[in-house]
This record gives structure tokens, sequence and C-alpha cells, in this order.
């Protein structure tokens, strides 16, 4: 059932996420695509990750976080914060420039969307924690840009007239 499970899930097709934190538990980033909105009043998004994971604890110890949702040509950088380049854990967030958003947390400057917020509630369903993420700060990307998606354990460039007719509509 386990190995099915995953096997369903790849056909799932996800837009890619880095998610990164930054207070007084310390500063962490991680590669995430199991992100969806919830509702929009109030805006609220839920993210789930691996209670196993390096960044679990800092990220629920800050009690906020940022989405940064990426653009096509960011895949080296989500394999990078993913572990899949071979730079150190500790390494990671050094490789980056970001920059700090209007929330304190932080934001890559060229993401397609940012989405800063605080958790306002943890879940844990199996091997994850399932965090509710209310938006406290939203900045999207003045042009637009090819997102970045996985699906079949894979990257994918998704086409922004595609994405831009899907909102038009």
């Amino acid at each position: 059932m386990k190995k099915d499970f995953r096997d369903a899930m790849a056909r799932l097709s996800a837009a890619v996420n880095i998610i990164t934190t930054d207070g007084p538990a310390g500063r962490a980033a991680m590669t995430v695509s199991a992100v969806s909105s919830v509702s929009d009043d109030p805006a609220t998004v839920l993210v789930c990750i691996n209670v196993k994971s390096a960044a679990h604890a800092t990220l629920v110890g800050n009690g906020r976080l940022c989405i940064n949702i990426l653009a096509a040509h960011q895949e080296e950088l989500a394999r990078m914060i993913a572990g899949m380049t071979g730079v150190a854990p500790e390494e990671r967030m050094r490789e980056v420039q970001w920059i700090t958003g209007d929330y304190g947390q932080p934001v890559l400057p060229d993401a397609l969307a940012v989405l800063e917020g605080d958790i306002v509630l943890q879940q844990q369903a199996g091997t994850h924690s399932v965090l509710f993420v209310e938006v406290r700060h939203i900045r999207l990307a003045s042009t637009a840009e090819d997102g970045l998606a996985y699906f079949g354990r894979r990257f994918h460039r998704i086409a922004a007239e595609v994405a831009e007719a899907a909102l038009a509509a």
C-alpha cells in the first residue's frame, strides 16, 4: 500500500516551493511541493512537513514562515535546498541571496509569489505535520514567468501563457 500510495502521489503534479523561516528557533529552508490553499477569508494555506525533517523543529519553533513559489529558472535552487546537489545542509541557506520580507522572513527576490504568515494551527497526520498558515503579507512578481512543477518524480516547466490564460478565465 505504501509504495502504491507514493506512486499515485507521483502522478499528482504540484507547484514547487521553498519554505523559509527565521526567528528565535533559527533559520531554515526546505523545498516542498505539499502546499495548498485552504481559504481566502482569512487567507490561509496549508503546508505539509515531515516531522523528521531537519527544518521541522525550526519552522514550528518560530511559528512563522514564508512560502516562495518558484519560477522555472529556479530548478537548480530547488534541487540544492532539497539536498539533491551535495551542498551540505548548513551551507544551503548561505548559498542564496535572500532578502528580508515585509513580515521578517527570508524571501527569494525573483519568486513568482511570496506568502509570509503565521502558523495558526498544527495537526499531525502520520509522518507529517500539517501546518495551517494565516497569510500576513503577499508579494507577486511583476512579470509573468514560467512556473516550476513536480510530476513523475521530476521537475517540469509550466508555460506562463497557460497560467495567465487560467487566471484570466
